[in-house]
């Protein structure tokens, strides 16, 4: 009898979920948590706001350089004051621009619309991490609320059972042994009910905290777990996976603005421009004086400048190509990991399901019965 209790008590804790009736009054939703969180965590926030900050990079990267305005004299010490019948002093006043080459401004605009990109992927991450989160945190909730169920019935079952030890003992039928086992029995249920209490409310503190809500918030019934259909392929799960996972979309992105950075390092070979217009009022009756001034940059340390961040970008380009193959190996063993225990959950749920279960019941009920009539022994 006791050893077909235990094997009931193992086996209706982990399959009788998928019997228990849906609660309708105040039942907490899986999908209402989610996007409550989704709203309110601050881990998506903030990469949203991150984006924000990417993207406003992105016109300055485009911007011309600030113009130059210079104001000088020549001539008297008094500040701008020229020298009677000097026509070598002057007053002046004038303007630069510098012009880059030709292609550079677009180049580095796309490098920072790439950050940007990349960075919505860091975004998309962050939901999906948040939102795992939630949900493991409600599967486990609910686990445990049908597990306190079922323990709960359990400790039921095993006072019945030391009560019928009791009976026959009294009646000089039983064993003071099996009365003091069927007792440790039971208390060691009552142990696994305190742990299972205790851990709901960890759980409850777990969902609290990723909804910013205070942690002893209490939690409503939640909505019952129901089984979903798994129908796909390994194959399927591998190709959607390389596709949709954000880091990898991340790395991809960066890889394209690693490229861009190696255009732009190449035609950082060419000079950049500035053009500049000047005007002169050397007083004293003389004419003013106008004037137009083209300046250009030499690379001429092209080795130790241009050369070096051309191999820094083009070492870039090969790092961030090996990081997108790193997380693409990590991916496919995950899914691949994920993939092997669903299919051995759906196997050992239908094997509990439709064995283990009804048959344990089965034969502690006729264990029972059997020993209720003294067939059978306690143990």
């Amino acid at each position: 009898v006791l050893i077909w209790t235990l094997v009931v008590l193992t086996c209706t804790g982990r399959a009788a979920w998928a019997q228990q009736p849906t609660t309708t009054a105040d039942v907490v939703k899986l999908a209402d948590l989610v996007a409550e969180a989704e709203r309110k965590h601050p881990a998506i926030l903030a990469a949203a706001r991150m984006v924000q900050a990417k993207r406003a990079r992105v016109p300055q990267a485009r911007a011309w350089p600030d113009p130059q305005l210079s104001i000088g004299y020549m001539g008297d010490p008094a500040p701008f004051k020229t020298q009677a019948n000097d026509p070598a002093s002057y007053r002046q006043f004038g303007v630069m621009q510098e012009i880059p080459y030709p292609g550079k401004r677009e180049l580095r605009g796309k490098i920072a619309e790439k950050e940007v990109d990349a960075e919505g992927w860091n975004v998309e991450a962050a939901r999906r991490r948040v939102r795992a989160e939630v949900k493991l945190a409600y599967f486990e909730l609910w686990g445990v609320d049908r597990a306190l169920d079922i323990t709960q019935k359990n400790k039921d079952l095993l006072e019945k059972l030391a009560r019928i030890a009791e009976e026959r003992y009294k009646v000089g039928k039983g064993l003071q042994q099996d009365v003091l086992r069927a007792h440790v029995e039971v208390t060691r249920v009552l142990q696994r009910l305190t742990i299972l209490r205790q851990r709901r409310r960890t759980l409850e503190a777990r969902l609290n905290s990723l909804l910013l809500r205070p942690p002893d918030s209490p939690l409503g019934p939640l909505e019952a777990v129901e089984k979903s259909t798994f129908a796909y392929t390994l194959d399927e799960l591998l190709e959607t996976g390389v596709a949709n996972a954000p880091e990898i979309r991340r790395q991809e992105q960066l890889i394209e603005q690693s490229q861009v950075a190696v255009n732009l390092a190449k035609r950082d070979y060419y000079p950049d421009f500035s053009v500049g217009w000047d005007y002169q009022n050397r007083g004293s009756g003389q004419p003013e004086m106008y004037g137009l001034r083209f300046t250009v940059n030499l690379p001429v340390f092209y080795k130790s400048k241009q050369r070096q961040a051309l191999s820094e970008a083009s070492f870039t380009l090969a790092a961030t190509r090996e990081m997108r193959e790193a997380a693409k190996t990590t991916l496919l063993f995950q899914v691949k990991e994920q993939y092997l225990t669903a299919r051995a959950s759906e196997e050992l749920l239908t094997l509990y399901a439709k064995g283990i279960v009804p048959q344990s019941m089965l034969a502690l009920e006729s264990a029972l019965v059997a020993y209720q009539v003294g067939s059978l022994d306690f143990l």
